[in-house]
């Protein structure tokens, strides 16, 4: 027991180092990949909302980007995303937002949010497109509505069939390789554990995460990953590939909790045993943030930190590297 305790440590600081290392990995710049176009939700927006309703939005207030861009971005952390982070290893600028006008879009464009999907009609050979968070949203409104977990559950197979359509649109523009992300685990979410905080310790697993919410995210993901083969049996000379954020987020926690760093309680927040409070969220006033941003999982309940972004990005390139066939 102690011996394969030993290895799997081993195995995990070896997979970390490959993570911190990821400025000077590349991957994406090894696989030619100029061009990244993103459509998601807040998990990705670069700062499309913040156009479109100003200050109406929390993330467009301190302390949201307060360590990198020392002033709120519209993203919805202390720094950068997972998508900065790719556009870093593409060694492409950091995507610009469509709705800012002004901006070079040859490297790309972000189009989180809003969804647009107007892109030019041509072949994209050195293109990714990042389609993806999507549905998330709709299973939050629902969930917290209060609709119980199987009429949420009915929901998936149209949330699915709604994604790999616009997959299928994306496509039909020329793009060739789309990476299709799934969803975390929501049970782990400050957000989620505190609207169904429990007593009863067998609604928790191992990483103190909600059972439930986290299965009815690996229901989602299995849906979307056959989804996403039959498209791409249909599809052989273009490129889908399943980004796994479950896993990503699965790996942070780990790494997070062999190194005594927070991943219960968020960052930026008040109240409660997750500090977390929906009608009192990051970004109003009287809320308080941690001292040291970069020791905790999640940033504000809902959202993670730029560390634990990077963390997940890197994890995740390695894993959609080996799909992408690349031609070098």
């Amino acid at each position: 027991m102690a011996i394969s305790s030993t290895l799997k440590k081993l195995v995990f600081t070896f997979l970390l180092l490959q993570i911190s290392s990821l400025s000077h990995a590349h991957l994406l710049k090894t696989c030619k990949i100029d061009q990244i176009y993103n459509i998601g939700d807040s998990i990705s927006d670069t700062g499309n909302l913040i156009r479109e309703i100003g200050l109406a939005t929390f993330c467009a207030r301190p302390p949201y980007g307060e360590s990198f861009f020392k002033k709120p971005t519209g993203r919805c952390s202390n720094g950068l995303l997972m998508i900065d982070f790719m556009a870093l290893d593409a060694g492409v600028p950091l995507l610009p937002p469509y709705k800012n006008s002004g901006a070079d879009f040859r490297h790309g464009v972000n189009f989180a949010v809003a969804g647009s999907t107007a892109l030019p009609c041509k072949k994209m050979e050195n293109a990714v497109f990042m389609f993806g968070t999507i549905g998330g949203n709709d299973y939050n409104y629902a969930f917290f509505e209060g609709k119980p977990i199987e009429e949420v559950r009915s929901m998936v197979p149209q949330v699915v069939n709604t994604i790999m359509l616009g997959v299928k649109k994306v496509m039909s523009y020329g793009a060739t390789k789309v990476v299709v992300p799934g969803n975390m685990p929501i049970g782990c979410l400050p957000v989620y554990k505190t609207q169904f905080l429990t007593n009863i310790s067998a609604a928790y697993d191992e990483s103190l995460c909600l059972k439930q919410m986290n299965d009815f995210a690996k229901y989602h993901n299995q849906q979307l990953q056959q989804a996403i083969h039959d498209l791409q049996q249909q599809n052989p000379n273009a490129t889908v590939v399943y980004a796994d954020y479950y896993n990503a987020y699965q790996f942070l926690l780990e790494h997070s909790k062999s190194h005594g760093f927070e991943t219960e309680r968020a960052c930026c927040g008040i109240g409660g045993k997750y500090n977390y409070d929906m009608p009192r969220m990051c970004g109003n006033d009287g809320v308080g943030v941690c001292p040291d941003p970069e020791r905790y999982v999640s940033w504000d309940g809902v959202h993670l930190t730029q560390r634990s972004y990077k963390i997940m990005a890197g994890w995740l390139l390695r894993q959609i590297f080996s799909s992408l066939h690349c031609h070098f």
